[in-house]
């Protein structure tokens, strides 16, 4: 029985690395698929004095600039935000004109096929 619950856990272990492959063979880095980095968002309010809210985001899974661009879109839709992203320490530093929910934030990283761990709060 122990044999038989060791081998469903490697054939799931083995399904889920193969899916993994098969979307960077499609999809390419992070998920550009034509060969071309993501075109960054610029925000057009850059003062930090501006923004009164800070919260400094912990995100899993970035590993290249890519990524840290991806991330750092999804974070500059939302409205009243300026965010950037530090790839070597994997963290999103989060300017906010007004309190935006954690809940809100971590779906707007999520979106964009990360996680965020961690949410503090920074003071301005």
């Amino acid at each position: 029985m122990s044999t038989a619950i060791i081998c469903l856990i490697l054939v799931v272990i083995a399904v889920i690395g193969v899916k993994s492959y098969m979307k960077k063979l499609t999809s390419g880095c992070c998920g550009v698929s034509s060969g071309k980095a993501p075109k960054k968002i610029r925000v057009s309010d850059r003062d930090p004095s501006h923004y009164p809210v800070r919260k400094l985001l912990k995100v899993d899974g970035m590993v290249c600039g890519n990524c840290a661009t991806n991330v750092e879109n999804s974070l500059n839709r939302l409205d009243g935000v300026w965010a950037r992203v530090n790839l070597e320490k994997g963290e999103a530093d989060v300017y906010m004109k007004e309190e935006i929910p954690d809940d809100e934030l971590r779906s707007a990283v999520r979106s964009a096929g990360y996680t965020v761990y961690r949410v503090e709060e920074k003071s301005v």
